[in-house]
């Protein structure tokens, strides 16, 4: 139940381009290029995220993307 709550929110968040965590914009995050053009970035909080280039859409890196 507590997820049914917390992921609509979380989903929100990333199409604002801002952290799950910590609500920050991603774009003032450590950005890294990828594999295939995208980028990875790090947020201060910690946590890492993957802007895909052609879907212009930001997403939570995998554990083996990390």
């Amino acid at each position: 139940m507590f997820r049914n709550v917390i992921a609509p929110v979380q989903a929100w968040l990333l199409s604002q381009g801002r952290c799950v965590g910590c609500g920050r914009p991603l774009t003032e995050g450590k950005a890294e290029n990828h594999k295939s053009g995208e980028q990875k970035i790090v947020c201060r909080c910690g946590r890492i995220f993957i802007f895909g280039t052609a879907a212009k859409k930001y997403r939570r890196a995998l554990l083996e993307e990390v």
